[in-house]
């Protein structure tokens, strides 16, 4: 499997715009973050997690293959507000759309135009597909489990996929979805900033979970600016727990 962090910000994105802190000015490439999504490349798939308004700039530089399914963790705009750019992908075949029922309800509202039976030329051909945290599915032969997260007091999932976890916007999750990340090789997992927030874990929030999951390695997303620099804050995390980075490769 293959795994590239697509981005690794939070919703402002980093640098923030009008900001000019150490993070936001420096020269250092990891230190730039586009908005949270990753490409996930199986045996027999091509899967994209979160489809976010940076999409279009972020497969700019990569083959144009077909996406097999997009997995959706919440509605909230960081996370859907690409999902118009999926139309030139559409001219391999009709990209699926994979969320809970409340997320796809919540994209018909968005998106009419993509829904109506008369659609008008150029219009993205994609399908919503519900699903339940808790019960696999798959997309050809690939097994994705999605599990409950709690992104403050809004239920969204994480996804599993064979050996590797994906969680993101998570403040905590119940005992019911750490039952089933036993045995994870690879973790991606969001780490706002250094303060606590009250949506999002904080750096320290994230390496417990990440301690109590014990995945064999651990890489943290949805980074603000408030997180630090990079190589500063990469350097102080334990062995196997790293910051990640845009366009950086995970093979396992």
């Amino acid at each position: 499997m293959k795994i590239k962090i697509l981005g690794s910000g939070t919703s402002t994105g980093v640098p923030q715009i009008g900001c000019k802190c150490k993070v936001c000015t420096s020269p250092n490439p990891k230190d730039r973050r586009l908005r949270a999504s990753s490409i996930i490349e199986t045996d027999d798939a091509r899967i994209l997690i979160d489809c976010g308004p940076d999409f279009r700039s972020q497969l700019m530089s990569m083959d144009f293959k077909p996406i097999d399914g997009v997995l959706i963790t919440h509605e909230h705009y960081d996370h859907v507000g690409g999902i118009d750019d999926l139309r030139p992908f559409c001219s391999f075949a009709e990209v699926p759309i994979y969320a809970e029922q409340s997320v796809t309800q919540n994209l018909q509202m968005r998106m009419p135009y993509c829904f109506t039976e008369k659609k008008y030329p150029g219009v993205p051909r994609i399908s919503l597909n519900d699903i339940c945290s808790d019960k696999s599915f798959f997309i050809h032969h690939t097994e994705i489990l999605p599990f409950r997260v709690m992104h403050g007091q809004l239920p969204i999932v994480g996804y599993r996929i064979g050996s590797m976890a994906y969680i993101t916007d998570m403040l905590y999750m119940p005992e019911s979805s750490y039952d089933l990340l036993e045995d994870v090789d690879v973790l991606i997992m969001n780490a706002l900033r250094i303060q606590p927030h009250r949506t999002h874990q904080s750096l320290e929030e994230a390496l417990n979970a990440a301690r109590r999951i014990k995945a064999k390695e651990t890489y943290f997303i949805h980074m603000s600016h408030d997180i630090g620099l990079h190589d500063e804050v990469n350097k102080l995390l334990p062995e196997h727990i790293h910051l990640a980075y845009d366009s950086l490769e995970i093979f396992y």
